[in-house]
């Protein structure tokens, strides 16, 4: 089983701002929710952690499963550019993410995609015909990337349908294993 959660809550979500890469570590809400998750999780033996480099994921996937997660760099969150850290009633939109000709240094979509894939690929070859336990612990565009790996890309690009509020989780299974 595939257990794909979302950090708990930082300061910064609270505030309503966008957190890319600058991010913060949970606050007291989102330690609370990491502890709910490992209430949750106290009868799931997890094989492998995984976590995005982002501290307040890594605090979530250690906290939830008491493993010290593997930082796999492709569940890093979307790089926002200059617009992380704004409010987000403050940021001009195209479509759902922030407008690239005015916020520089933004991921394109599709390379983040590419790049959840492109893991999601890896760990489908790896682990399909297994009977194995993995958390993925990543953001908000991690959870809705892996959701689309799973449910397909919709046509409007918007895989944030598929994410996770903090603290929560989802479930998935690679389609090879039969229980």
């Amino acid at each position: 089983m595939l257990y794909v959660v979302r950090h708990g809550q930082t300061d910064l979500n609270k505030e309503g701002r966008l957190q890319g890469r600058n991010g913060l570590s949970l606050n007291t809400d989102g330690l609370k929710q990491a502890n709910a998750l490992r209430e949750h999780f106290k009868e799931v033996e997890f094989d492998y952690v995984f976590s995005s480099p982002q501290e307040r994921a890594i605090q979530t996937a250690e906290i939830s499963t008491s493993v010290q997660p593997i930082i796999e760099e492709r569940l890093n969150v979307f790089d926002l550019g200059e617009a992380d850290g704004l409010r987000k009633h403050e940021v001009k939109l195209n479509g759902i993410l922030p407008d690239r000709t005015i916020y520089r240094g933004m991921e394109d979509i599709h390379d983040f995609i590419r790049r959840i894939f492109s893991f999601m690929g890896e760990l489908q070859e790896k682990h399909a015909d297994e009977r194995v336990n993995i958390l993925l612990s990543g953001h908000r565009c991690t959870t809705g990337g892996i959701g689309a790996y799973f449910e397909g890309v919709p046509e409007d690009q918007n895989i944030l349908r598929y994410s996770s509020d903090n603290g929560s989780f989802k479930t998935y299974k690679f389609v090879n294993y039969q229980q």
